[in-house]
């Protein structure tokens, strides 16, 4: 009778475990669904309005006072082959500086040593060759170590949240929406009254 009563308890012990290697496969599939259901972390984005710069006449700008305008910002320079864009972005910036939009020049030396001059020359350069209004800010460095804190924003994923990005030339753009978030980058080569800026600015 005892031996029965073993082999009972024996046979039910054996119906209710599972085999180790079962149970790692339910601890597998548990687990690929519990990583499944986390959803992605979604970046948020900074934006420019946190920072106040030097303006060409050695003032402060600052960038918050910008909340609610579309601003395209550029880097300039005064010996370049893209210089002439000067004129195309007075011209934007004529049409469109009533239509919460605005434009922003940041002089700098850092391809070819193509804007070697002092502030004060930049801004008469400006003035005397085309016209500019827009506001022009002091000379920087938009890249290597010495790279501005608001292009340290702009090129870093890490702090502007759309995407990383290199200054490769003069004239490079940005274009920042009127929340100071970066939205689009534009090549140095593409003219400011281009349709893609255009379309953009008029959205």
């Amino acid at each position: 009778m005892r031996v029965f009563i073993l082999v009972l308890v024996l046979c039910a012990v054996s119906c209710t475990s599972k085999p180790s290697n079962e149970k790692a496969k339910d601890m597998a599939s548990t687990q690929e669904k519990t990583t499944k259901k986390t959803p992605e972390k979604i970046m948020e984005k900074g934006s420019i309005h946190q920072f106040t710069v030097k303006d060409i006449a050695g003032k402060d700008f600052k960038l918050a006072d910008l909340k609610g305008k579309k601003v395209l910002i550029v880097n300039t320079a005064s010996e370049c082959g893209l210089t002439p864009q000067y004129e195309q972005l007075q011209e934007v910036y004529e049409t469109y500086k009533n239509k919460n939009f605005t434009i922003i020049g940041f002089p700098a030396n850092n391809f070819g040593a193509q804007e070697p001059g002092s502030d004060q020359q930049i801004a008469k350069f400006c003035k005397a060759n085309f016209g500019v209004t827009f506001p022009m800010m002091s000379k920087i460095s938009v890249k290597g170590d010495d790279m501005h804190e608001v292009y340290k924003f702009l090129t870093q994923k890490s702090q502007n949240g759309l995407q990383d990005s290199e200054v490769a030339w003069n004239f490079q753009k940005y274009l920042i929406n009127a929340k100071g978030e970066l939205e689009k980058v534009i090549s140095p080569q593409t003219l400011p009254n281009d349709e893609s800026i255009l379309s953009w600015i008029e959205q």
